[in-house]
């Protein structure tokens, strides 16, 4: 299956790390070259790099709403 994971954009992806963890990451992708996701990882708040063959699942996603952003948004729930 491939992944279409796109440069400047977000993505959802389910990654089975190096110690056979698996973790579900947002990420923003900043280059896909040489079988390696360079990302900035929004979960771990760092850039990242990603193995291509460790990239079990990969979906767009959108950026997380802020908070400043949801108390502006006229909800009062």
């Amino acid at each position: 299956m491939p992944i279409n994971l796109t440069v400047g954009r977000l993505a959802t992806i389910i990654y089975l790390d190096r110690s056979g963890v698996v973790t579900q990451r947002l990420i923003e992708v900043r280059a896909v070259s040489g079988g390696r996701v360079r990302a900035y990882c929004h979960t771990a708040r760092a850039p990242r790099v990603f193995l291509l063959e460790s990239i079990l699942a990969a979906r767009p996603a959108e950026r997380p709403q802020t908070a400043q952003r949801a108390r502006g948004s006229g909800y009062a729930g």
